[in-house]
């Protein structure tokens, strides 16, 4: 029991005594109502006590709190825009802006002209609008429309500091010609930049090859080697092949301590073409000179290629073969080789029809 509690049955106790002295004294009570008083005194003095030790552990009431007065707002008057071109970050790619402007008066002087309070908010609105949308790119149009949303929400007085205007529901859009506009540039600058990267790749693979794989033949033949390192033999063979590669890379030619590894070529079928011959061919074939160089039917090989044929030098059916040998590259039109056995065999052309075939037939066999 707090001392509060205490006091507080003291204090009832006292003024319930005070007033029963006052009553029996004043109504002259008998002796036997004293005790009487006393008695019931001390019974309320129990009850107070009681009641008081409830109430101090009995929850708390809050006090419900007075509802606040509801404000009177004035409905304000609003006037709907819509699809008004609004420039964006892009030339000639403008936004359709649309929104609901509401706005209120300001209190005017008294000499103020009349004003048409929609119209000043409604281009109070689009200032606002426009100092936004001019400075973001077409392609952000969802972005610039929350954007709006934020920027437009407040109530700002125009330029005249007439009227407070503001702006809900805001849309914004693009025309769908430029959104297909705008979505195959976006697709033609997505290709140039893979196109780009594609081509600096080539220029770099370029100058990588021709700068240091094939600035010279050892440099060829290293890169060879690094990238096949378990087969030497194969490399080596390929030396002459890597020499020549160099050299055309370089628009040069074949560097002399190299010239020994490159195979020679071989007139083909048709004039002003070659073959390449192999290795193999080019040790068993017998050469003539024809002045340019080496090319088969060389003089000492001559006989060295009568000897692999068969016939001995001093065979009487040399001069036929010969001859025949003549014929056949006269058919096919290898005028060099002719002259180069004519020299070799020492004498003029043979004797025989017009048409070369020397009385021995049509067949030059």
């Amino acid at each position: 029991m707090s001392s509060g509690q205490k006091t507080m049955t003291l204090f009832v106790t006292v003024i319930l005594g005070l007033i029963f002295v006052i009553l029996g004294l004043s109504a002259r009570w008998p002796l036997w109502a004293w005790p009487t008083t006393a008695t019931v005194l001390l019974v309320i003095a129990a009850v107070t006590h009681s009641v008081l030790i409830r109430g101090a552990h009995a929850p708390a009431l809050v006090p419900l709190a007075e509802p606040a007065p509801e404000l009177f707002v004035a409905e304000r008057p609003e006037r709907r825009v819509t699809r008004v071109a609004l420039p964006s970050a892009a030339r000639d790619y403008d936004f359709l802006f649309s929104a609901t402007v509401s706005w209120s008066e300001l209190e005017a002087p008294p000499d103020a002209p009349a004003i048409d309070a929609g119209g000043l908010a409604v281009n109070a609105v689009l200032q606002r609008a426009r100092a936004l949308t001019e400075q973001q790119q077409p392609t952000h149009s969802a972005y610039v429309q929350h954007q709006l949303d934020g920027a437009l929400g407040t109530m700002r007085a125009d330029s005249s500091n007439r009227v407070l205007a503001m702006a809900q529901d805001v849309s914004l859009a693009l025309s769908d010609l430029d959104r297909e506009r705008l979505s195959k540039l976006s697709n033609v600058r997505k290709d140039e930049d893979v196109w780009e990267h594609e081509r600096n790749y080539e220029r770099s693979k370029r100058a990588y090859l021709g700068d240091d794989v094939l600035k010279d033949a050892g440099s060829a033949v290293v890169w060879w080697l690094s990238r096949n390192d378990q087969e030497v033999e194969a490399t080596v063979d390929r030396i002459g092949l890597l020499t020549r590669l160099s050299a055309a890379a370089n628009n040069d030619t074949v560097e002399s301590p190299f010239e020994h590894l490159m195979s020679p070529y071989a007139p083909a079928d048709g004039p002003g073409e070659q073959r390449f011959i192999s290795r193999h061919q080019r040790d068993s074939m017998p050469y003539i000179d024809d002045g340019e160089g080496a090319t088969p039917a060389d003089s000492d090989s001559l006989d060295t290629f009568l000897a692999w044929v068969g016939f001995a030098s001093d065979d009487p059916e040399v001069d036929i073969f010969a001859q025949r040998l003549l014929n056949l590259a006269r058919i096919h039109g290898k005028d060099h080789v002719v002259d180069a056995l004519r020299r070799r065999l020492g004498h003029d052309e043979p004797e025989g029809t017009d048409d070369g075939t020397s009385g021995l037939g049509d067949s030059p066999f």
